[in-house]
């Protein structure tokens, strides 16, 4: 045996003496257990190429945080075979206890002679990491520095870097000698967040598979104080007439295999049908993967039924020819190294094109369905304009796609969408998820949501409705939009949380999903004069898109964050102008920014009615909790400025809160922005209110009971209620609770729809509540807002009444372009208070202007008609203008042009000259959007219609006939 198995070895001398005595029982048996505990596993063994991973699928369900194997040089005797040792430890430290690693104190000794060999080994790594590094090491696993040689943990503190600065994972191969000056190879792989608890056992899969014996390996899996990181080490013998070329060839086929461990799943059917028989590769597994994802999401959301998920796979694994035809084409499309590209492509479609069309069963109904789904890969292929398939550093795929092909797709397949048609689709498909981010103009912003399935059902449901319901959002967010020089997008990704109850797990699931959608997106979209900047990404586009994003459901603070450091680490267009509510930025929460737009236009409504609510008595019912963004902080106005405000019912995720006379101010404000409604004190409740508890439950027999405490006369009467009736109470309240004011902040979108509008009026015929203020993202569907409006109910759309959190998002985005981090910091308070004051005047003007609107004579639209047809007059200025510029860029140059841009700016950054000079230093884009919405919106909200159009016809009479003879 080498002599690092004696090293590793030297503190189990018992394991030792079990495999000398026992060394003769392998004659009869394949293997010799020498130690087992709870945290460790010694395990003798026959060698023979996958053997270890045959070990590692019987300890599949332990946590492994140590592997080790290493073979003999010779057989053993009187055998065949050589000796295999494999050692396993099972002690992963807890996230929490890492994340104080570096209190650990390394002995100085140790910390030494590593730092010797790194200067020695990799003299350009970055010593100034040095020390954080090795406590991180040595928190995770003391034993594994103190016993082995400093090259090798100098080995593993490089590879962990690396990792780190390759978008964390990382592969790496070098030649070198064993103890007997024997050459082989030394092959590195590391990653975050591994995607299984037996991750190991899928890396030696693809090493077993590729027939790359390895001889020895050391693996290490540890906490970096948030998420686990694999790191491992493969030696592989260099056999003697190998070629170099060869080598390369065999390490390029490792390497996108291992890479793929992170996007396809070992027990998923792609792989079972064509990576285990061989058919495919493990990359194109993927891919074909991606194609399914991609077809069912775009047929099921209008027919379900016929285009289930189950359905749309076993249309690709009954024909893995047909697969395989779809792979080839995109080959052809996309692998970089393709000559003659465009005469190969259009030969290569024709024929696929024809044996989709000849597809024939026989069985009619069948065939429809899957000639359907594979036109519609097809037209996936011919219309993705780039993709990152071919990055071999990937955990995540991307396509960026030509809105086009649903223009190919039969009209059943979009009549449940928008009829307005986006500018680009991005698709992304990852391991636990699949996502779409979908925008409505060239320069473009809006949310990043992250929906968690939990369980195999509801990630089917969700997924059905994917592509319509993030089409909806951005298409909502483009109306939105209107006030500012980004348009409309909305980024939706998908999780399979897989029903996992430890919280620790989903988080990991949620950010290894973030961490690869995030990379995906700058291998396309980080250009160089305007082309994809990675060469082995084939460009169709070829041109600059700058898309802003911003956090939405489930995206945390120290992902908003990685995200905008990454942009800028990656150079993208935008650097951290890609991220909004960033610790550099204008928080939503902290300032209250959607909600300020909130709380102005139910204003404006209610002193319609003759309310002036900050003086008169009024009553509210809000979805969304007192410690949401948006409920939360529209709590905090009305209760600041409203003295007379009855707050009646508050439902969010932890429950709900009824009071009939309105919730005791000092209780309520006492949690607004500190904690959810379930923390409300029922002391504070006044008679017939009452509190539901979702997270308060006991078990009787097989029933499962939730937490009602009521007030009644006699005081407060502690109830238990069973699940049908918690969910009948909980989801009536929105309807049954009469309140002046409605201020839909929060919940799943398409609460209230054409099912159940009706349940909104009360016995007598009127409505529960007389205006709506959607704070909410489509919370009514369009059928129910008509039908609601119809009964006189004042509806202000989601689009107009919530829109100054993106207007706020967009200032931000400014502010990163125009400043430095600290000349903001400097400035925040002064530059947060211009923001507002904008926010408060672009609400005001179109809340004013819908009413103005809708009380013109012979007017027959409704409040949500008029909020859709005021954006559409801003966006269709705005692409007009945008387009213009874009033709005439002189006229941009324009001093009264120039104008229209400091108009759009706040205070600070138009009075000051050193802000004023940085203007020009814009992406040129920018500069054309930000006049083109400044002017496009100006021409809507503050012209009067009647004289414009007086002053239309005499330019035009002027210019026609002004050289008319009299």
């Amino acid at each position: 045996m080498r002599p690092y198995f004696s090293i590793t070895l030297q503190e189990d001398p018992d394991a030792i003496a079990s495999l000398a005595l026992g060394l003769q029982k392998l004659k009869s048996d394949q293997r010799l257990v020498l130690s087992e505990s709870a945290k460790r596993l010694l395990v003798a063994r026959h060698s023979h190429p996958g053997s270890l991973y045959e070990t590692l699928r019987t300890i599949q369900n332990r946590a492994i945080s140590y592997a080790q194997f290493s073979q003999s040089d010779t057989p053993i005797p009187e055998m065949s075979s050589r000796l295999e040792v494999q050692k396993f430890e099972f002690d992963r430290k807890d996230h929490k206890v890492i994340s104080e690693y570096s209190k650990a104190t390394v002995p100085s000794e140790i910390r030494k002679q590593i730092k010797e060999a790194m200067k020695e080994y990799y003299p350009s790594f970055d010593f100034g990491c040095l020390d954080d590094l090795l406590k991180l090491i040595w928190a995770n696993n003391e034993g594994y520095v103190r016993i082995s040689p400093a090259k090798r943990v100098a080995q593993l503190i490089w590879l962990y870097y690396q990792s780190t600065q390759h978008g964390t994972i990382f592969f790496n191969v070098e030649e070198t000698e064993d103890d007997n000056q024997q050459q082989e190879y030394r092959i590195m792989f590391a990653t975050g967040i591994p995607p299984q608890l037996d991750f190991i056992e899928q890396v030696m899969e693809v090493f077993n598979r590729l027939g790359i014996e390895v001889n020895r390996a050391y693996c290490l899996i540890i906490s970096n104080g948030v998420f686990p990181y694999f790191l491992g080490t493969f030696y592989v013998q260099k056999e003697k007439g190998d070629t170099e070329i060869n080598h390369q060839q065999s390490f390029d086929r490792l390497k996108t295999e291992l890479y793929n461990t992170q996007i396809i799943s070992t027990s998923s059917d792609c792989y079972n049908e064509f990576v285990e028989r061989e058919i495919m590769t493990g990359a194109e597994a993927s891919l074909v993967e991606a194609f399914i994802s991609f077809c069912h999401t775009n047929l099921s959301h209008s027919q379900p039924d016929r285009f289930n998920l189950a359905e749309v796979k076993r249309t690709f694994i009954s024909h893995p020819e047909i697969a395989k035809d779809l792979l080839r084409l995109f080959s052809v499309r996309f692998d970089p190294g393709v000559e003659d590209r465009d005469s190969a492509y259009r030969a290569t479609y024709d024929e696929v094109f024809g044996i989709i069309e000849n597809y024939n069963t026989g069985r009619r109904h069948l065939d429809r369905v899957r000639k359907t789904v594979f036109h519609t890969a097809l037209s996936f292929i011919s219309n993705t304009l780039k993709t990152n398939y071919y990055v071999a550093e990937k955990t995540a795929l991307v396509f960026r796609v030509n809105p086009s092909y649903l223009n190919e797709l039969d009209d059943e397949f979009t009549a449940d969408l928008p009829a307005d048609r986006p500018f680009r689709i991005t698709f992304f498909h990852g391991r636990h998820g699949i996502g779409y981010h979908i925008g409505f103009s060239d320069i473009a912003r809006g949310g990043w949501r992250t929906v968690l399935a939990h369980g195999w059902d509801d990630y089917v449901n969700n997924a059905n409705t994917l592509f319509r319901e993030n089409y909806v959002l951005a298409h909502t967010q483009h109306l939105k939009n209107k006030d500012i020089y980004e348009g409309g997008s909305k980024m939706v990704a998908l999780l399979d949380a897989a029903d996992i109850k430890d919280v620790s797990i989903v988080t990991r699931r949620l950010y290894k999903l973030q961490y690869g959608f995030t990379n995906a997106f700058l291998d396309i979209f980080v250009t160089e004069d305007g082309q994809a900047k990675n060469p082995q990404v084939v460009d169709y586009y070829l041109d600059d898109e700058p898309i802003e994003l911003g956090p939405d459901e489930n995206m945390h603070d120290s992902m908003v964050e990685w995200v905008a450091s990454q942009s800028v680490a990656r150079e993208y267009v935008l650097g951290i102008g890609i991220m909004s509510s960033k610790e550099i930025g204008i928080n939503h929460k902290e300032f209250g920014v959607t909600s300020a737009g909130v709380v102005k236009f139910a204003e404006i409504a209610m002193a319609e009615l003759g309310i002036d609510m900050h003086r008169d008595a009024f009553s509210v019912k809000l979805t969304g909790g007192p410690n949401g963004d948006v409920a939360g902080n529209a709590m905090r106005l009305l209760l600041e400025r409203c003295p007379q405000v009855g707050i009646r019912a508050v439902v969010d995720g932890s429950g709900a809160l009824y009071d009939p006379v309105g919730a005791d101010s000092v209780a309520l404000g006492n949690i607004v922005l500190k904690d959810d409604v379930e923390a409300f004190d029922p002391a504070s409740l006044h008679e017939g209110g009452f509190i539901l508890y979702r997270n308060v439950r006991r078990t009787e027999g097989l029933r499962e009971l939730y937490k009602k405490v009521i007030c009644t006369p006699d005081g407060l009467e502690e109830k238990w209620i069973t699940v049908d009736e918690f969910n009948r109470e909980f989801n009536s309240l929105i309807f049954t609770v009469e309140a002046d004011l409605f201020i839909p902040a929060g919940g799943r979108p398409e609460t209230i729809d054409s099912t159940n509008w009706q349940r909104f009026f009360l016995e007598n015929g009127e409505s529960s509540s007389r205006v709506i203020v959607e704070g909410a993202n489509s919370f009514i569907t369009p059928e129910a807002r008509v039908e609601l409006q119809k009964k006189n109910v004042i509806i202000l759309r989601d689009a107009s009444a919530n829109k100054c959190g993106v207007i706020s998002s967009s200032y931000e985005i400014i502010a990163n372009l125009l400043m430095t981090e600290k000349e903001f910091l400097i400035n925040k308070t002064n530059y947060v208070d211009d923001v507002l004051e904008i926010l408060e005047k672009r609400a005001e003007e179109e809340a004013k202007l819908i009413f103005l609107r809708h009380q013109e004579p012979g007017n027959t639209a409704s409040y949500t008609d008029i909020s859709a047809s005021i954006s559409d007059e801003i966006n269709t200025h705005y692409a007009r203008l945008f387009d213009y510029f874009q033709k005439n860029p002189k006229l941009s140059e324009d001093p009264i042009f120039q104008k229209a841009v400091y108009s759009h700016l706040p205070k600070l950054l138009r009075s000051k000259s050193k802000y004023r000079q940085r203007i020009k230093n814009l992406p040129i884009k920018y500069l054309y959007a930000i006049q083109a919405s400044e002017i496009a919106s100006s021409l809507v909200y503050r012209c009067d219609r009647d004289a414009d159009f007086e002053e239309m016809l005499k330019g035009h009479l002027v210019r026609t006939f002004s050289n008319l003879d009299k």
